[in-house]
């Protein structure tokens, strides 16, 4: 199964729509990593948000694109 993890941070107005669309996708079955705990997220991560990762490959940044992300998925998952 794939490991899908979205990267977010509090008063990120774009967070919200993309929490949403994942979970239309996996249902609980993600991972949410608040960027705004550690300093290096916080660098890598603060002009990117959201992001989602799937695998560890980035799939989506900004706005989930839920076909992308819904091959992405189901190219891992078989």
């Amino acid at each position: 199964m794939s490991r899908v993890v979205v990267f977010t941070a509090p008063g990120c107005h774009l967070c919200g729509p993309a929490l949403d669309a994942v979970r239309s996708l996996c249902g609980n079955d993600f991972d949410v990593v608040d960027i705004t705990i550690d300093a290096e997220l916080e660098r890598r991560y603060r002009t990117r948000i959201p992001v989602v990762e799937v695998d560890g490959v980035e799939r989506c940044r900004y706005v989930v694109d839920e076909d992308a992300l819904r091959s992405a998925v189901g190219t891992r998952t078989g």
